[in-house]
This record gives structure tokens, C-alpha cells and sequence, in this order.
């Protein structure tokens, strides 16, 4: 699986790109935004979102991108064959742990040497659901969610009042020692994460109470989230810093939004246009008039010519939703059914066959897509009386 591929990014793409392309990828196959679609849309959604997950998960992380740009896989390279052989286990720490040693030496010790590393916080996702009118036209709203933040008793030490550490005794405070090593190949200096301060130089005497010694807790947090008019279902706001906290100085995770938009019984949006279906009596399809045509803030007056036929749509200029981020709206998309009556009574039935009558007496003329097709079954019979002569 090419991950570069999956973000649509290339392998020398800095942090910042990947996180960016991540989140316009996870954003266009966000599950939310194939809410109303077909299952095998649906499935094809979930299944490109997960590989979007797992190349962000692999290309975030320092180690796992180095072993994935190295080996081809972000668990790094495989020693061990399933025959054995020049590769296989060696207790007495042969091969294994002279290899072991090489390429730990390339990434600065291994597992352990992210300990030392600043990472960033992870971000944290929050469904806002919302009315029609509300995306519409906008609104305000608080919200209250749990993120990891950095313990204010110790000021992220984890230590009890943030002073009670001392200078790890085994690297000196420097999170890291050097090792010599013997090999076949020859003596290969290998620089290490500290084991005994995993990295941050310092070794706590007295634990803070209130985070266990982590240095980071979880609490509520609650922020005033301004939706702007024009928004859609699935799309996402970011708001920076509002995330999980970072470790060893990282920065803050970002607070996404994604929007949940319930539909109207009335409209419904593509884009920023609006579509409503508006059924009409069969007089005023025939006669023409004037019908009342709702709208998101109050309804409006439209003309229907004579003659309109079932399936015929009009458009009110500037009657959608506000365009998001300017000062510009959709249309509305009036499409008419005509409405057949049924269950005549016998007065009605008269009236009707008089009028058909009276229709019919000054020609076809005023039935064009009936003369039209019958005159195409005339031809029709036409060239099949031919073909059997």
C-alpha cells in the first residue's frame, strides 16, 4: 500500500503538508458526508477512510515513516526467516543483536527514542449536529468535550508541585548515553535514549498526585463554536490548539468539527441551490395562475404560465442558501406536478367530456405531444403493412 499515494502527497512532503492533505482526505471521505448515499458507496467510503487512517497513523509518526521509507513497512525490517538459517534466532546474541545495534544506531535507539522526542498532540473529532435553518443561516453554540491537557499542579512534570525531580544520575540529564560495542564489522558507538529517565533527564522523587505521575490529565472542556451560514453536511471546521495536549514540548492537537445537517420535509440542497417539488391542480397547469412558493424566510408569489406540463421547473433567482464566506446565494429549483383528479361524480365526469369535445372539434393542435405520437404509430403501421407486402 503506497501511503504517499493515499494522501496524494510525495515522499518529501514536510509535517505540516501531510497533516494538511490528511485532513482534506479524512474530510472528503468523512463516513457523515455518505450518510444518504448507496451501501456500496457507503462501503467504498469506509474502506478508503480506514487507509487514509492508517497512512496519516504511519506518516505522523518519525519512526514508523523511517521504516516505511527504509523497508517498506513501518514495523522496519524483518530479520528473522521462517527456515532459520544465517537470519534465524541466536540466544547468545549473534547476528540478531549486532544488526539490532546497526540500526537502532541509525534511529536514535529504537522504540525508546521517542520518549525524548516532542510529539504533537492527536486531534480531537466532535459531531455537531444542526438543523436545516441552522446551517442556513447560521448560528452559535456551546460545546463541551474531554481532551488530554497538561496537568496544571505540575506543570506537565509529573512530578508533585512540579519541582520534585532530580537530575537523572545515569545520562547526567542530557535523556541520552552513548555505548560501545564490539562487532565483526567493527566498534560501533550507539547512542541510546535513557532507560532510567526515558528521555527527559530527570528522574521524579515524589510523584504529583493529581495526574498519577503522568504529567497530563483528562478534562472537560468547553468553547464557543460560531457556525457560519453556508454550511453543509460533512463539512469541518479546525480550530487550532484546541486539542490534546503535545508531549516533551510538542504543540497542542486541533479541535475538528464535523457537521451533522438534519434534512427539511420541504427542500432539499445541492450546494447552495435549493429544490423543492410543488404539485399544481390540473386547472391551473391548463389555465395558468399564481402560486405560492415557500422559501427558507417567507414564501413568495410565482406566475405559472398556460400550458405548463407535469415535470416543468423554474428558477427563483437568489432564493438558496447564502454562499459560505460571501455575500452571495443559491437558487431555488421549482419543479410542478400536475395533480390528475380522481373520483369524479357524474357532473364532473359531463363537464370533462364536453370540454374534451370541445377540444377536440378545433383540432390536435392543442395536444402537440399526442399528435406527435400518433402520427408516429401511423408511420409505424405504415412500414409494417410495406414490410409484409
Amino acid at each position: 500500500m503506497d501511503y504517499y499515494s493515499i494522501l496524494g502527497i510525495s515522499k518529501d512532503a514536510s509535517d505540516t503538508e501531510i497533516k494538511n492533505a490528511y485532513r482534506q482526505m479524512a474530510k472528503k471521505y468523512h463516513p457523515d458526508r455518505f450518510a444518504t448515499k448507496s451501501d456500496a458507496e457507503k462501503k467504498e467510503a469506509e474502506e478508503k477512510f480506514k487507509q487514509i487512517n492508517e497512512a496519516y497513523s504511519v506518516l505522523s509518526d518519525p519512526e514508523k515513516k523511517s521504516n516505511y521509507d527504509t523497508y517498506g513497512s513501518a514495523d522496519g525490517p524483518s530479520m528473522n526467516g521462517a527456515g532459520g538459517g544465517f537470519w534465524g534466532g541466536n540466544a547468545g546474541g549473534g547476528f540478531d543483536d549486532i544488526f539490532s545495534t546497526i540500526f537502532s544506531s541509525f534511529t536514535g535507539g529504537g522504540r525508546n527514542s521517542r520518549a525524548s522526542m516532542a510529539q504533537d498532540g492527536e486531534d480531537v473529532e466532535y459531531t455537531m449536529h444542526l438543523t436545516f435553518e441552522e446551517a442556513a443561516f447560521g448560528t452559535e453554540k456551546e460545546i463541551s468535550f474531554t481532551r488530554v491537557e497538561e496537568c496544571p499542579d505540575c506543570k506537565g512534570t509529573g512530578a508533585r508541585n512540579g519541582t520534585a525531580y532530580k537530575t537523572c544520575s545515569k545520562c547526567g540529564g542530557a535523556g541520552t548515553y552513548t555505548s560501545v560495542q564490539n562487532t565483526p564489522f567493527g566498534q560501533i558507538r550507539n547512542s541510546r535514549v535513557c532507560d532510567a529517565c526515558r528521555g527527559s533527564g530527570r528522574v521524579i522523587v515524589d510523584r504529583c498526585t493529581s495526574c498519577n505521575g503522568v504529567g497530563r490529565k483528562r478534562t472537560k472542556r468547553s468553547v464557543n463554536i460560531k457556525v457560519p451560514a453556508g454550511i453543509n453536511n460533512g463539512q469541518m471546521m479546525t480550530y487550532y490548539n484546541e486539542g490534546n495536549a503535545g508531549k516533551n514540548g510538542g504543540r497542542k492537537g486541533s479541535l475538528i468539527i464535523i457537521f451533522n445537517v438534519k434534512s427539511h420535509e420541504l427542500f432539499r440542497r445541492e450546494g447552495d441551490d435549493l429544490y423543492i417539488d410543488i404539485p399544481i391542480k390540473f386547472s391551473e397547469a391548463t389555465l395558468g395562475a399564481k402560486i405560492e412558493v415557500p422559501t427558507l424566510t417567507t414564501p413568495v408569489a410565482y406566475s405559472i404560465p398556460e400550458g405548463t406540463q407535469t415535470g416543468t421547473t423554474f428558477r427563483i433567482k437568489g432564493k438558496g442558501v447564502k454562499v459560505l464566506k460571501k455575500e452571495a446565494y443559491g437558487d431555488l429549483y421549482v419543479t410542478v406536478t400536475v395533480e390528475t383528479p380522481k373520483g369524479l361524480n357524474r357532473r364532473q365526469r359531463e363537464l370533462l367530456e364536453t370540454f374534451d369535445k370541445e377540444i377536440l372539434s378545433a383540432g390536435d393542435k392543442q395536444y402537440a405531444k399526442r399528435k406527435a405520437y400518433d402520427d408516429k404509430l401511423k408511420k409505424r403501421s405504415r412500414e409494417d403493412k410495406f414490410e409484409r407486402s
